[in-house]
């Protein structure tokens, strides 16, 4: 039975809120050594927008520290604090979830290591940070707090404790983590990875992301899609005004009600958004005279019920559309999944499935060294990294030449994502 951790060794310190005490936090970092533990805490769920509204930052010798960074505000030591420690490793867990508002309130990694990328790598069977304290530390820390909303000021005394736990054990995970890693050879692996999520561009904005609505491949009349289309940009846009998370001014299942079920007039359109919202200021009319214009739209104007693709199709209609390339897709799959289990690692962490959809859908080169270079540079080009063209470059290879498909079941994310309307405007 793991040891619960239930406080800080040092206690919880002071939230840092000016200007002044980052400046000193800095100093006291600089007396410290080795990489620095950080965590950002979001409101996701409440909020429209993804900023940080505490950070947790601890170094050995250095102490740990808490930050208030609405309270603090625009300051040059943001800026002070990324550009001191640019040449040290920041330990982030699932860095891809925190990278961006910390960007955002300048503070820029240079040189990262994910603890939960790390862990899959390592092959450890779960990543979260509380199940890998318990595997490898034998510490069980409290989670209780983690769905919180961290926008309330001021924050509870029982958040700033639960805040600092996840970063009180950050280093000493990290340090055991590595020790996996290297035994299994695997440590410039994790490294390749951490680089190239510091190089990976901004996500680009989702085409048509209405359609990303709840419930939303169940609809099939035009108008009903034009009202979603509109009503949810209009929400999005109120959202985002407001700060607020769009579902909390109101959600899918209102969207989707007042689209298929229309309301009589401006007062039951009215009532209807009224009954599922705690907001009371909102702009029913011009949300109401959108509806009237998407419920009298026609032809042309009206939204298809499916965009077209702009890349391949979903896996399941390959089999129709691309028998060979499904024959040789249903064989790449299966040499991922062994070569997944030899390496004992996740098959996605392994290579990317898109990755070696690419590679599967194209006639392959007749020559076996073209075909080689074929297979290297599809995997390069998306994105694969060295050290997994070593491994499937091989593999993938070998099975080009197959034409006669395997039976194999499809990864429950691709049969999801091919069944959603929206998965081919992705």
């Amino acid at each position: 039975m793991a040891e619960p951790l239930l406080a800080p060794a040092g206690g919880v310190p002071e939230l840092i809120s000016t200007p002044e005490q980052l400046a000193e936090m800095i100093a006291e970092l600089k007396d410290g050594t080795g990489p620095i533990a950080i965590d950002a805490e979001r409101a996701s769920g409440y909020k429209y927008s993804a900023r940080a509204y505490l950070i947790q930052i601890k170094r050995n010798g250095g102490g740990l520290h808490l930050i208030d960074p609405i309270a603090v505000g625009e300051s040059k030591y943001w800026g002070e604090l990324s550009e001191t420690f640019k040449g040290e490793e920041w330990i982030i867990h699932a860095s891809t979830q925190d990278l961006a508002c910390l960007r955002e309130v300048g503070i820029n990694p240079q040189i990262i290591f994910d603890t939960e990328l790390a862990g899959r790598i390592a092959g450890c069977e779960r990543v979260g940070l509380g199940p890998l304290t318990e595997q490898l530390l034998d510490v069980a820390l409290a989670k209780e707090h983690s769905a919180v909303d961290w926008s309330i000021r001021p924050l509870r005394p029982e958040w700033l404790n639960y805040a600092a736990l996840d970063v009180e054990l950050l280093i000493e995970l990290r340090n055991e983590i590595e020790k996996l890693l290297i035994e299994n050879g695997k440590l410039e692996w994790a490294k390749e990875d951490f680089a190239a999520i510091l190089r990976a561009p901004a996500s680009q904005p989702r085409k048509d992301p209405w359609r990303r609505a709840s419930g939303i491949h169940k609809v099939r009349d035009l108008n009903a899609l034009a009202i979603i289309r509109a009503l949810w940009f209009a929400r999005n846009e109120f959202a985002k005004e407001i700060d607020l998370a769009p579902g909390r001014v109101f959600n899918d299942e209102t969207l989707l009600l007042i689209a298929t079920k229309p309301p009589k007039g401006f007062g039951d359109f009215k009532k209807a958004l009224l009954r599922r919202t705690r907001l009371t200021a909102m702009p029913f009319e011009d949300w109401f005279k959108l509806f009237e214009e998407a419920q009298s739209l026609e032809g042309e104007d009206l939204p298809k019920l499916r965009t077209p693709s702009e890349g391949l199709p979903p896996p399941k209609m390959w089999q129709t559309r691309n028998p060979l390339g499904y024959a040789r897709l249903t064989h790449a799959r299966a040499a991922i999944i062994e070569l997944a289990l030899v390496n004992n690692m996740p098959a996605e962490n392994l290579i990317s499935p898109e990755a070696i959809r690419r590679v599967c859908w194209p006639n392959p080169p007749e020559d076996l060294d073209d075909r080689e270079r074929f297979v290297a540079s599809e995997l390069s080009e998306f994105g694969a990294r060295p050290w997994q063209v070593a491994l499937v470059l091989g593999p993938i290879t070998a099975i080009l030449s197959e034409t006669e498909p395997l039976i194999v079941e499809v990864p429950a994310e691709e049969e999801t994502e091919s069944e959603s309307p929206a998965s081919e405007s992705d």
